[in-house]
């Protein structure tokens, strides 16, 4: 099995290379999406805020495969996150088994590279959402071509270290809301990671 990645500055682009990925035979649970939560739309929350669970998924556009199995949790770093598919169940049975580790040890241990890991932990952070398949050989060039046109880690690792940035921490504050905003701000007028052509 090979693991290949994107990271999309959206959560509808992210959406549309999930659904790529599922229309090119490859099984929703070998597939997996951790998003920071709010960065998909309002619909994704209750009026009180609170994050709808299992049935996020079916809010966000009634798409079925593994975006119907959104749920909500928290990693260290980040924050509070939507995720489905194995990643976001390793990462939940690691935190409530009291394990140390997060997002970026779950990424290494899944086979991604770590300097690779350390962006796309950071990217999440940033408010991007992460998309990763676990696929064979047979499907890898297919999952290359919809996940490898996402992201260029090394044009986000230097944007990162421009701003001081050494590596992500899971100590660290997550990134609020208003550092969101205005990174997604400068992504739009400079885009470092490219839309899921359709």
């Amino acid at each position: 099995m090979r693991t290949i990645s994107g990271l999309y500055d959206t959560y509808e682009q992210a959406t549309q290379a999930v659904e790529a990925l599922e229309d090119a035979g490859v099984s929703s649970s070998d597939i997996s999406l951790v998003a920071p939560d709010g960065s998909g739309s309002a619909e994704m929350q209750d009026a009180d805020g609170t994050v709808a669970g299992a049935s996020v998924g079916a809010a966000v556009g009634g798409v079925g495969g593994l975006l119907a199995g959104l749920g909500a949790f928290a990693i260290p770093g980040i924050g509070p996150v939507v995720g489905a598919g194995w990643l976001a169940t390793t990462l939940i049975g690691a935190a409530a088994g009291g394990a140390v580790g997060g997002l970026l040890g779950s990424l290494t241990d899944a086979g991604i590279d770590e300097h690779d890991a350390h962006v796309y932990a950071e990217g999440v952070r940033r408010g991007s959402t992460l998309v990763i398949a676990r696929v064979d050989e047979a499907q890898a060039d297919a999952a290359q071509a919809i996940l490898g046109q996402s992201s260029d880690t090394t044009a986000l690792r230097r944007e990162f270290e421009a701003d001081g940035w050494a590596g992500f921490d899971e100590s660290a504050d997550p990134w609020d809301d208003d550092a969101r905003s205005e990174d997604r701000r400068h992504q739009d007028e400079d885009p470092i990671i490219t839309p899921f052509p359709r």
